[in-house]
């Protein structure tokens, strides 16, 4: 949708290119309203054709290969897309940084911090799982205002997680949107280019991620070194205005939300999940946060989950057992513990209680020293059980693993 404003918005950074006055058509200010004159609030006139001056907003691996691309661009001095490039990335309790940042520093990137955005001046902003909502002021900073490289495809999974949540609802499809960034909301703005990918059967986060970060990539060979870079989001930069002109409105059915993972989704309700469900989790999330239970009041951690064989399960020892949901057995043949869950089994091959142990190390010092005290016990009573965190614990957001995805 296009909306012809009365008045050119703000004041905006002043062009260093000469040009004719450029048409209403393509003043494009993240959606917020169109510039009929082509000037800045100072008279200066907005590049209409590249090279852009680009500030990037970004934290994890993905944005890195995003970040990777318009580097590559910009060191190119045939095709002169990028003129200049910076960096603003968030704060993290590691020394080194997010992704990010620490590409920026090894490629000698100029870099700010969260919410300094340094003060120089830019045609177009691109953001990267940034994880912060862009006022409305910022994006007005901007003539071309600001573009967005979602890794899902809008309006399934707005927001924060999308990778996550792709994995985590088993989701055959996916793919990378470029939009437009709108003002107060996440993930609304129009589509400017959209491509679709297979999810990868029985892949992770991590490893999804990686597909899509990639998505449509070439290798581009220049100065003998090889550059990956995105081409859905270098294909909108070489056409910048007219890709802003024939954006598509987001369409109203279909939108989902991809919030960001909180720490009582990794405990596993042994009653209500069954074991698709569980190992979507573990592939989703299991890299970011360890899947917890409760076993004899204390919390273990699930570290290695493995798909459980059909030939285990028909095996008679673990037939003829009565077990319910969360019942532990350990299977010497295959070295793994079984549990059971609402439909099925999962098999775990190490845990962490105290300390790293494997199934056998667990089965050695826990499992088979509960069953010499309890002789006449059955599996159903030797069981793990529902972890239920404290309301404040449970609600507390995995923030900093989330934006780097490791």
């Amino acid at each position: 949708m296009r909306v012809l404003v009365r008045r050119c918005c703000g004041h905006l950074p002043a062009s260093g290119g000469a040009g004719r006055r450029l048409g209403p058509h393509w003043r494009a200010v993240a959606g917020l309203g169109w510039c009929p004159s082509g000037e800045d609030g100072r008279g200066a006139r907005v590049r209409e054709k590249p090279p852009w001056r680009v500030l990037f907003f970004g934290t994890d691996r993905f944005a890195r290969e995003a970040l990777r691309a318009l580097h590559a661009a910009r060191e190119n001095k045939e095709e002169e897309l990028i003129e200049k490039l910076e960096v603003v990335t968030v704060p993290s309790p590691s020394p080194k940084g997010l992704p990010v940042k620490q590409y920026a520093v090894q490629s000698q990137l100029p870099v700010y911090e969260w919410p300094d955005v340094g003060s120089g001046e830019y045609d177009v902003g691109v953001v990267a799982s940034f994880g912060r909502l862009l006022s409305e002021a910022l994006i007005l900073k901007f003539p071309y205002g600001i573009l967005n490289v979602h890794p899902s495809c809008l309006p399934r999974w707005r927001g924060p997680a999308p990778i996550i949540h792709t994995v985590l609802h088993g989701d055959t499809v996916t793919g990378v949107t470029i939009m437009q960034i709108r003002p107060k909301r996440f993930d609304v703005g129009p589509i400017l280019k959209q491509e679709t990918v297979p999810v990868p059967p029985k892949s992770t986060a991590k490893e999804l991620e990686a597909v899509l970060s990639r998505l449509g990539a070439n290798m581009v060979q220049f100065s003998n070194v090889l550059l990956f870079f995105i081409h859905l989001l270098i294909s909108v930069l070489k056409n910048l205005p007219e890709s802003l002109n024939n954006g598509r409105q987001q369409p109203t059915e279909g939108v989902t939300h991809a919030p960001k993972i909180s720490a009582g989704t990794s405990c596993i309700k042994w009653e209500e999940q069954t074991s698709e469900q569980i190992f979507r989790l573990y592939r989703a999330i299991g890299n970011i946060i360890p899947l917890q239970t409760l076993w004899m009041d204390n919390t273990i951690k699930l570290l290695d989950l493995v798909e459980v064989n059909s030939s285990v399960l028909t095996d008679p020892k673990l037939t003829g057992q009565a077990v319910t949901p969360g019942s532990v057995i350990y299977h010497k043949h295959s070295q793994i513990l079984l549990v059971c869950c609402k439909n099925g089994w999962i098999g775990v091959q190490s845990v962490m209680l105290k300390k790293t142990l494997t199934a056998t190390d667990f089965y050695n010092g826990y499992l088979h020293p509960w069953y010499q005290k309890n002789s006449q016990a059955q599996p159903s009573q030797c069981r793990f059980q529902t972890l239920r965190l404290p309301r404040k614990q449970q609600k507390k957001k995995i923030v900093a693993m989330q934006q780097c995805i490791k």
